[in-house]
């Protein structure tokens, strides 16, 4: 599947415009029949950086950013990559969310909340194999694991 160009622009609140535009005012849904919502608050946490480890997200992310198309074509793709989520918290594999591995090292996250109908979480460049690796070690996602 061919993936759309990066999405490029000068400001922030460009990109704020075009990820409210695409992706807040409608729903999208996955090759395999889930909606996926995406909501406004969210744009911080997927397209920002933390300059710290271990930090706040606090720096806006064009690499991020210029991805963001990406994100729609990931969850219509059919040949993705798909893994169980891991939750940080408990330490454990989390059944309700989705990692989709598509152009090598592009990583969507979403949460599933109810029968076909999810909550997107994030999307990500993996910034290392190390992360890479420890998802594709995850469980693979198959279609009885949905809520």
């Amino acid at each position: 599947m061919a993936y759309p160009p990066l999405v490029i622009y000068a400001t922030e609140a460009e990109y704020r415009s075009h990820y409210e535009t695409v992706y807040c005012r409608d729903l999208i849904t996955t090759f395999d029949g889930i909606n996926v919502r995406f909501r406004k608050r969210n744009f911080s946490h997927c397209f920002y950086e933390s300059t710290k480890r271990n930090q706040e997200k606090d720096q806006f992310s064009s690499l991020r950013a210029s991805r963001m198309d990406w994100i729609k074509a990931a969850l219509k793709d059919p040949a993705a990559d798909l893994y169980v989520g891991w939750d940080r918290k408990r330490k454990c594999y989390d059944k309700s969310h989705r990692v989709s591995v598509v152009v090598g090292n592009y990583i969507v996250v979403i949460r599933l909340t109810g029968t076909m109908k999810a909550e997107f979480v994030t999307a990500y460049v993996a910034d290392s194999d190390s992360t890479l690796e420890r998802i594709r070690k995850s469980p693979r996602w198959n279609a009885d694991r949905k809520i």
